[in-house]
């Protein structure tokens, strides 16, 4: 007959008042707490076989106690906290810091064996991509608009990045992509760039123009491509290309998609209305009057500091340049929604390029002269005020989000702002090193200090939940890249924004979950 269950009350035991001592001691009852009761416990048979079994299994405990403790104490072992994630359900310990991928090189590897562009169409076979779902722009964020730079094909596209060997990181793999944005939240996109006028590239076309875009529509465009043929793309620009560049451009799953009976849907997904990415243009990922705001009250403290009678000024902040923006508290309801009308899981932002002496014209000081920016110093104190801002609205939302029972993974990632290239036109091959700019084009010389100050913010624990990615390395390699009508913008297919996708996805899937909250 087996032994009968057994159930450790405390109250069983105050019938007790000591234990047998084969190990020379008694303990009272009210003294045994925690792990002395279990061990007493083994403790307390009588001396028949089943007492000596135990006793060998305590003493082998005893003995792997104090290996542990030796190897732990010695001098060749550092003990991190981290390096336990990997037992906890559901967590993976990360492979590939965002140092440790931006610290590779570029390879060579053509996707095809075609020796020469002579179609626009030809394009999508140059870069790999089996379609692409996204249609506005086309040709342009192909790369593949401007006849006389058809000869950078196949070149441009046979790049891939190859990050550090200390990384191991899965192939990047569109499918396996989409089914993680579907079960475990899709990705809001938030970002901008400058108006890009002609004279960066005065030889391209005999007629002036200027382009508005933004380096975040590049990546939402390459990511069409990336998840094709699982997604589908609304707005049709096609269509309807009057739409405003800042209009929400989506990426849904597509109905016809093979992966549809493979995946595991959230409670109340739809196929049709639930987005796996948004792309919202956002170039200050605050708004306009609350950065006025912020503004008027940041200089009214350093006047009053300087002068109390000073402190009433009508200085405007902006001045009349175009930028689309909106406020945390217009996106992040998105970001925490919950299907049908939202999936997400990350929120992707990069910001800097707007951040100049032209739109915040309050801080422009023409006898600073074109070293110094023109004032651009004025700027970068009011961004750190600003991303600091910005910073705590986005994580309470988040920690609002949980205090309401919110259970979901949410988090947000910086990517660094990625400027552009001089001449960029005139090269055909990526860097080796990062080359120094020789003029002061915008505010392209400062961004990698507007970039320090956002990873220097994120770099605490003040906001747990927002994560900075310094991965612009490789694209800081690859003035070859840029889209045709400037040297700002990145082409879909030469590997730079792809590279931003296989990075992010890694992160949030491999890296966030191997971290203890």
């Amino acid at each position: 007959m087996g032994a009968e269950p057994f159930s450790a009350n405390y109250s069983d035991w105050s019938k007790f008042h000591s234990f047998p001592q084969p190990f020379g001691f008694a303990y009272p009852t009210n003294q045994l707490i925690g792990p002395q009761l279990g061990f007493l416990l083994v403790c307390s048979a009588p001396y028949g076989p089943a007492y000596w079994s135990v006793k060998v299994i305590a003493l082998g405990a005893l003995i792997t106690f104090a290996i542990a403790l030796y190897t732990f104490s010695s001098v060749e072992f550092s003990f991190r906290a981290s390096d336990w994630s990997s037992i906890f359900a559901g967590r993976q310990r990360g492979t590939c810091s965002p140092e440790a991928w931006s610290s590779g090189y570029w390879t060579n590897g053509p996707n095809t064996d075609l020796p020469a562009l002579t179609h626009p169409d030809q394009a999508l076979t140059f870069a790999g991509f089996e379609g692409c779902a996204a249609d506005r722009e086309y040709y342009w964020h192909l790369g593949a608009d401007h006849e006389e730079q058809f000869d950078r094909f196949p070149v441009v596209d046979s790049y891939k990045w190859q990050p550090s060997s200390r990384c191991e990181v899965q192939p990047l793999d569109g499918a396996a992509m989409v089914k993680d944005m579907v079960e475990n939240g899709g990705w809001l996109l938030l970002g901008g760039a400058l108006t890009i006028s002609s004279f960066l590239d005065p030889n391209l076309t005999s007629t002036p123009w200027t382009w508005t875009d933004s380096i975040t529509e590049n990546h939402f465009f390459s990511l069409s491509c990336l998840l094709y043929p699982h997604v589908r793309a609304t707005p049709n620009y096609t269509e309807n290309p009057y739409f405003d560049r800042a209009w929400p451009q989506k990426l849904y799953l597509s109905p016809t998609s093979p992966l549809i009976s493979k995946l595991n849907f959230p409670a109340d997904f739809s196929i049709e209305n639930t987005p796996l990415v948004l792309f919202r243009r956002v170039d200050l990922l605050l708004n306009q009057p609350d950065l006025e705001t912020l503004y008027q009250n940041t200089l009214r403290t350093e006047l009053e500091d300087q002068d109390p009678n000073a402190a009433n000024t009508t200085q405007r902040l902006f001045s009349e340049e175009s930028t689309w923006s909106l406020s945390p508290s217009e996106y992040m309801p998105i970001l925490l929604a919950p299907p049908p009308e939202g999936n997400f899981g990350t929120i992707v932002v990069s910001t800097a390029g707007h951040w100049t002496t032209t739109l915040m014209s309050a801080y422009r000081n023409e006898e600073a002269g074109d070293e110094a920016g023109y004032g651009i110093d004025g700027v970068k104190a009011f961004f750190k005020v600003a991303m600091r801002t910005w910073a705590g609205q986005v994580q309470e939302a988040i920690n609002e989000y949980r205090r309401n029972g919110g259970t979901r993974p949410k988090q947000v990632v910086v990517r660094a702002y990625l400027p552009g290239h001089e001449d960029c036109h005139d090269h055909r091959e990526p860097w080796t090193e990062i080359e120094p700019y020789r003029w002061r084009w915008y505010n392209w010389p400062w961004i990698k200090d507007f970039n320090a100050i956002f990873q220097d913010l994120l770099a605490t624990r003040e906001f747990p939940d927002i994560y900075y990615l310094s991965i612009d390395r490789p694209g800081r390699l690859r003035p070859d890249a840029h889209a045709s009508g400037d040297c700002l913008h990145i082409m879909s297919g030469a590997g730079v924004l792809e590279g931003w996708s296989h990075y992010i996805w890694h992160f949030v899937t491999r890296e966030i979950p191997g971290r203890i909250r």
